[in-house]
């Protein structure tokens, strides 16, 4: 939608607000509000009940007493200073944040969507942790009208903002259920198969259930050996991805925690072939496994485990991402914490799996492969959706505020319907 400008501009004389509407005034922050230090809430701090305690993410603990009571900006001293705040009513904020305490010339939502394009990165004072002070805050210059019109943009922002974060929350859940749809289908087909009629079996294996009567139930010993053969020089280090395995790529120095360079530093990782299964031992009941698609290096804290039978491995790494594989894999992790969690080979070799034959597995896995590209194609389009929504949100805000557009005409437009959102995420994360 397509918004009027204001009939007549002038020059702000500010380089990042240039031409404002003709009737607003300039004037600098501290003209309009009072900026105020947050304090400790360490000595006022209460398991419940009392105020919210503000810092730059919300309300995250609650006071005994408050700082403040009333209309109020919360804008950040250090750390993260770009996500301002509005709270209306009493409040304590922490000495990393500014409050401000509002004149009768601004409009407390007006200021706080205003203060939402302040150039901050202009001002920090520390790369480190960024930082504000006082003085700079108190002297940023803002255009703005008389304070019913001011009112009459936040009303506005208030609305459309609304609306767009409802699109952006519908495309969160279209995702959410293309996760959760995928994973269903990866689940059944690897441990159901494709055949909906075909004869079942007790695996007699708690976390697998009943399975196909024709498919073998082993363990993974049965079906690999640890291997550990020296790294080559010449081959890639491949990345290991806890969502999708295995690359078959070279791993960029971004990537990596340290450059793998040298020789030497090559041959100390483990060489990996096309076939094999890899998982690291601290990460694997988190997804840090999968199989091998071309020959490389891998970190020597990953386990190499190398198949007995072709063309199983991306199979079975399908069937380990399964919800109740995950579990089972954890429960035979050792360690004090989740953090320190480990799965040796030897805990690893007695997990019980059950496998199709040969032609079926291959089958699976490339149906299995049609689906999770078109799934994860989605969900990329929603991604897009989404940043191309918030970037819209942030363009509406600063041209609102900034007198780009003129809304003294604009009426609220119909809401749009929760219940219609979700069905329309739920008919879009339709991909079988």
């Amino acid at each position: 939608m397509s918004y009027p400008a204001y009939p007549n501009y002038k020059d702000s004389g500010v380089e990042w607000l240039g031409e404002v509407p003709a009737h607003w005034g300039i004037s600098k922050l501290k003209h309009l509000a009072r900026i105020r230090n947050g304090r400790d809430y360490k000595i006022v701090e209460v398991e419940s009940g009392g105020y919210p305690v503000i810092g730059s993410g919300g309300e995250f603990a609650r006071a005994n007493d408050f700082l403040y009571d009333g209309e109020s900006v919360l804008l950040g001293r250090k750390g993260t200073i770009d996500k301002p705040l509005y709270i209306n009513g009493p409040f304590w904020t922490v000495d990393t944040m500014f409050y401000t305490e509002l004149s009768h010339r601004v409009d407390g939502r007006f200021l706080y969507y205003y203060a939402t394009c302040f150039q901050f990165g202009q001002y920090s004072t520390n790369t480190a942790l960024p930082s504000m002070a006082q003085e700079d805050l108190a002297n940023i210059y803002m255009a703005a009208p008389g304070p019913s019109e001011q009112a009459l943009i936040a009303a506005f922002l208030d609305h459309e903002t609304a609306r767009i974060d409802a699109l952006v929350e519908e495309q969160k859940r279209l995702i959410a259920l293309l996760k959760e749809k995928r994973q269903a289908v990866i689940s059944h087909a690897v441990t159901k198969g494709l055949d909906p009629d075909v004869p079942m079996k007790d695996s007699g294996v708690e976390w697998l259930g009943e399975v196909p009567k024709h498919w073998d139930v082993l363990r993974i010993g049965s079906v690999y050996v640890e291997a550990a053969e020296k790294g080559l020089p010449e081959l890639p280090v491949l990345r290991v991805s806890i969502h999708h395995g295995v690359s078959d790529r070279e791993l960029n120095e971004e990537e990596s925690d340290r450059k793998v360079t040298r020789i030497e530093d090559r041959e100390k990782y483990k060489r990996v072939r096309h076939g094999d299964l890899v998982y690291n031992m601290m990460r694997a009941w988190q997804g840090g496994f999968g199989a091998v698609l071309v020959d490389g290096l891998v970190s020597p804290a990953y386990v190499v485990a190398r198949p007995k039978l072709d063309d199983v491995s991306e199979f079975i790494e399908q069937l380990l991402r399964t919800a109740n594989a995950v579990e089972e894999m954890r429960s035979r992790s050792y360690g004090i914490t989740d953090f320190r969690l480990r799965l040796y080979w030897e805990n690893f070799k007695n997990l019980k799996i059950a496998l199709p034959p040969r032609e079926e597995r291959q089958e699976i896995v490339n149906w299995l492969k049609k689906i999770i590209i078109k799934s994860r194609a989605l969900e990329s389009e929603a991604d897009k959706n989404i940043s191309f929504l918030e970037e819209r949100r942030s363009a509406l805000i600063s041209a609102a505020v900034t007198g780009k557009i003129d809304v003294r005409g604009w009426q609220a437009a119909r809401e749009a319907d929760p219940s219609e959102m979700l069905m329309a995420a739920e008919e879009r994360a339709t991909y079988g």
